[in-house]
């Protein structure tokens, strides 16, 4: 992960951690509007509440607030991929994996949509990590979804593209919840759409999956 300037000093205080909080909460804002080529070192600034000097102290770049935000997003983006647990229950495993997911799209809408913008431009800044530490970790989940269909506890199916589906129908609530609460309208938009979008998905993978007799 990218360290900031003032984390390379010997000893940091509980001032220069909070400061590099608030410029990482002001630049989660800035980088998941306006993407990485749109924002700029002056926005964040302004957003931080701080001086432009006082923030280039703790991070030198535009690029480096920038990495430290999506090696962050990485992390926790990947936590439930990696707590899917070859040794569980395939129903139980996949259905959390969905609840998880969707919660992530709850809870942090702004991240998903800084990672959208960076995969969206071509993710100059994480290809490496793509076809390295993420590429390792789907091949390892895809292999316990063989193990599993080839066991009969599920239908037999492409590991990849099923890790896929889910991806991109449980961050469609974040990356898309303008258009998801303007279409479900007033009456169905409020936070109860997260519990019916899982009830759905559940549905939709779990009854895909079920092993055929």
């Amino acid at each position: 992960m990218a360290i900031p300037r003032a984390a390379k000093t010997q000893r940091r205080t509980r001032i220069q951690e909070e400061k590099e909080e608030r410029i990482l909460e002001a630049a989660l804002d800035v980088f998941s509007q306006n993407g990485f080529r749109g924002a700029t070192i002056d926005q964040i600034a302004e957003a931080a509440g701080m001086s432009k000097p006082n923030l280039l102290y703790y991070f030198r770049t535009k690029e480096a607030i920038h990495r430290h935000l999506i090696d962050r997003v990485l992390f926790t983006w990947l936590e439930p991929l990696r707590a899917f647990d070859a040794e569980g229950n395939p129903e139980s495993e996949i259905r959390s994996y969905i609840r998880r997911k969707l919660e992530m799209a709850r809870d942090f809408p702004r991240e998903s949509r800084l990672f959208a913008n960076e995969v969206l431009q071509g993710a100059p800044h994480i290809e490496d990590e793509l076809k390295g530490p993420l590429k390792a970790l789907v091949d390892e989940k895809a292999e316990v979804i063989r193990a599993w269909a080839r066991s009969g506890k599920i239908a037999k199916c492409d590991p990849y593209h099923l890790i896929f589906s889910i991806w991109s129908t449980t961050q469609h609530y974040a990356d898309f919840d303008v258009q998801v609460r303007a279409v479900l309208g007033q009456n169905y938009a409020g936070e109860g759409r997260f519990e019916d979008a899982a009830r759905f998905l559940e549905q939709l993978f779990i009854d895909g999956l079920r092993a055929r007799a």
